[in-house]
């Protein structure tokens, strides 16, 4: 791989994976407690359980990325999506939290002839730069349904983590770029 290019690659993977981690952390702030752990129907995952989805995957991704599967034997995935009685954020902010410094120190480790490193995910082998997109894709997901999540529940009290509708005019006018 030339070297430009998958320095290029790491560099945007690593930018796009601390914006993705500010974005949700954004939504928090504008959420209480309640709202962190409510889930709006039997189907729905709460904010608190995308938090502790998301952390679980990205420990189990990104430690020992180059050398053992994406897929731990530790971990388990189902118990993710349950949240304890007595869990409380501040709990799942650090688990958030270390699991955040994992991935970005494990990102920012990595060099370009790595990208083609071959790795594997529950026995499925890719090379290592697809298992980063792949993450960084699955990390977007999530926090978009982190931000649908705090919108719905901040409703009209819900401050815009981008340029608000009435303002998208005027950005254009200006040059700016809506995200």
């Amino acid at each position: 791989m030339d070297e430009k290019i998958g320095a290029a690659y790491l560099d945007e993977a690593f930018r796009s994976l601390r914006g993705h981690k500010r974005l949700a952390e954004d939504a928090f702030a504008q959420i209480d407690d309640e709202q962190f752990f409510r889930i709006i129907d039997p189907e729905a995952n709460s904010v608190a359980i995308l938090v502790k989805h998301m952390a679980g995957n990205m420990r189990s991704r990104f430690t020992d990325l180059l050398t053992s599967d994406g897929e731990k034997p530790w971990r388990n995935r189902d118990q993710e999506f349950i949240i304890d009685p007595g869990t409380t954020r501040a709990e799942l902010m650090r688990y958030w939290e270390e699991s955040w410094s994992l991935t970005l120190d494990t990102v920012r480790s990595l060099k370009p002839d790595d990208l083609l490193k071959m790795v594997s995910t529950r026995g499925q082998p890719n090379n290592v730069l697809q298992a980063v997109h792949r993450a960084t894709a699955h990390y977007a997901y999530h926090v978009g349904q982190i931000l649908f999540l705090a919108k719905h529940l901040k409703s009209t009290g819900w401050k815009s983590l981008s340029i608000p509708r009435a303002q998208l005019n005027a950005a254009q006018n200006t040059g700016k770029t809506p995200r």
